[in-house]
């Protein structure tokens, strides 16, 4: 797969919207695959909730709001790899901001707890995000899913990130991840959005479970 090599013009959105065959099929697979990954997976899922609970007692899930396709808003599940009060910290630590433009990602983040740092690393922190992909508002790959104040400052260029669902993985994820800023993420999103094809989307998800045995620098 090509990565930052090519340079993706403003992409046809009408040519995206009539991929339909693609689209209904990549939906019932997503369905299906997210289904059986939480049966699958639910040991597994079930110790780090108790992990995540005994660490702190606090709760095992996060629900967050992001943007999905066309703007829509809904709530995202994680497992909770954060203090309690961590969004409450973030206005006193936007200035250590790691990556340039409205993405915040910061390497040495405080507001991470131990457990917290192990399930992002191996990416386990997005499991419950199953649960969005068997509701419709996530697919399992795709852009990743944008905040509401990230949106607000996007240039037009960034809002075709939002022409398709967003994915608990994406072809920035699996490749390049933190090892690129946010213009980079964009170009690999959009590159994604305009190639994307039941191969691609096959190697994307098996990048994605050979960084979870192996991260690729994530944080």
């Amino acid at each position: 797969m090509k990565l930052l090599e090519s340079k993706v013009a403003l992409l046809n959105r009408d040519k995206i919207k009539s991929r339909f065959i693609y689209h209904s099929v990549k939906r019932v697979f997503d369905f299906l695959a997210a289904t059986c990954g939480i049966i699958i997976l639910s040991p597994l899922m079930l110790i780090i909730a108790i992990i995540i609970k005994a660490e702190d007692h606090g709760p095992v899930f996060y629900k967050q709001v992001r943007v999905g396709k066309n703007g829509k808003k809904f709530e995202m599940y994680k497992f909770r790899s954060m203090f309690v009060n961590a969004d409450k910290m973030l206005d006193k630590l936007k200035e250590q901001n790691d990556v340039e433009g409205p993405m915040f990602k910061m390497k040495n983040d405080p507001r991470i707890t131990k457990v917290g740092q192990f399930i992002r690393k191996h990416s386990l922190d997005e499991l419950p995000q199953f649960i969005n992909v068997i509701k419709g508002d996530m697919s399992l790959v795709g852009p990743r899913p944008a905040l509401p104040s990230e949106v607000a400052k996007y240039r037009e260029y960034d809002k075709q990130r939002l022409y398709v669902i967003p994915g608990c993985t994406g072809l920035w994820q699996a490749t390049k991840r933190n090892e690129v800023g946010f213009k980079e993420m964009v170009k690999l999103d959009l590159e994604y959005i305009n190639t994307a094809s039941f191969s691609t989307d096959l190697k994307i998800i098996l990048l994605t479970i050979k960084i979870i045995f192996n991260p690729n620098g994530s944080y």
